[in-house]
């Protein structure tokens, strides 16, 4: 029996399980994570603007290992050992035969110590319901994004609608370091984006950093000090330690670079945001609809591998992307096509019913919606 570790369970990790157990011979296959919960990342901002609870953005990893049979390892990855071909946790370790990275990344605070204490994140459906819980509990004078990617976006409209729902005009500043917004999209998106960040009255400061956070006070490299304020983090993300520490070639994120197979090395593979893909000469970007590919592939070329067949090549197929924005006046490309308004935001709740697990959850996230 060939033995395969798995780390990580989201949308990567789990579509290799279900490509491995689908396949009828006898595999020992034990998934790795942190976290009890599959956790529904796309929908997580909605949790602020647009009250879906976030029980309905979460399923247990439990219940998936029974009914794909695998065993599921409810612990936190402490290092891997590539030539010893073992994965140590912090009270065991698992040899293998095949290894999949698909851990996923995680906020990024640079070190900054202080700013971690003070500032929220959003890396699951827990961050999504503390957030929700300070907004419930504590009125701000300000409400502070750090980082004006697709998620500091996304945060800053639901605030908005949050608020909105509250009868309340509070300040909404997205602090964001380079000069503009939505890093590598077109200038399109970024123009229409910026549009209705400004019809929403939502300030973005350009060339900007946070210096500086204490308890409920921020302040930024203009100096200004801003007092009773919220702040949520979204300034970047990179991979775990352990996967910072492995001595293979990464990005600056820490991503680890990969071949047309999906391989670190021979019998270790990497999917999902842990992967760094080279597609038309630059990194695919991280997305949800790659993950789930590329963890169904890894699971192909793990059992092909053990078959002795050659191993298939990744070929991604870029089904487009949207910034889904509260007030429904989101914007995107979908196979090729610009899309603005309604539309997008459609099509976005469409996908996340369909990639949510669970009648429970599908049911909840409609219901909360309406």
């Amino acid at each position: 029996m060939k033995t395969i570790v798995i780390i990580g369970c989201g949308f990567a990790g789990l579509n290799a399980v279900q490509r491995l157990t689908n396949h009828k011979s006898g595999l020992g296959i034990t998934v790795i994570d942190k976290n009890p919960y599959f956790n529904f990342l796309p929908a997580l901002p909605d949790v602020i603007g647009r009250n879906i609870h976030p029980d309905y953005l979460r399923y247990p990893i439990k219940h998936l290992s029974q009914k794909l049979k695998f065993n599921f390892i409810e612990e936190e990855t402490r290092s891997i050992d590539l030539e010893k071909n073992k994965v140590f946790t912090s009270t065991q370790d698992f040899r293998y035969d095949y290894l999949v990275i698909a851990s996923g990344t995680e906020t990024n605070f640079y070190g900054n110590s202080e700013i971690r204490q003070c500032a929220y994140k959003l890396d699951d459906a827990e961050d999504a319901s503390l957030i929700r819980d300070a907004l419930d509990k504590n009125d701000f004078d300000y409400y502070i994004i750090s980082g004006a990617g697709y998620t500091g976006i996304e945060i800053a409209t639901n605030l908005r609608a949050y608020l909105n729902k509250k009868s309340k005009d509070k300040p909404i500043v997205i602090v964001e370091k380079a000069a503009g917004i939505l890093g590598p999209l077109p200038d399109w998106i970024k123009n229409y984006t910026r549009d209705n960040l400004k019809r929403l009255n939502i300030r973005v400061l350009l060339n900007s950093s946070i210096v500086k956070a204490e308890k409920d006070k921020v302040i930024l490299s203009n100096q200004n000090t801003l007092n009773n304020a919220l702040l949520i983090w979204t300034a970047g993300v990179k991979t775990p330690d352990f996967v910072q520490n492995l001595s293979v070639d990464k990005t600056p994120q820490g991503r680890l670079k990969v071949d047309r197979y999906l391989r670190v090395r021979d019998n270790c593979f990497a999917a999902g945001d842990s992967a760094s893909f080279t597609y038309n000469s630059s990194f695919l970007r991280m997305a949800v609809q790659f993950a789930i590919t590329q963890g169904a592939l890894v699971g192909s070329n793990i059992i092909r591998s053990i078959q002795g067949m050659n191993l298939e090549p990744y070929q991604p197929r870029d089904l487009g992307y949207i910034i889904p924005m509260a007030n429904s006046k989101s914007c995107g490309q979908v196979l090729g096509i610009k899309i603005t308004g309604r539309l997008p935001t459609f099509f976005h709740y469409v996908m996340c019913l369909y990639r949510s697990f669970g009648m429970r959850n599908k049911f909840g996230i409609i219901k909360d919606l309406l």
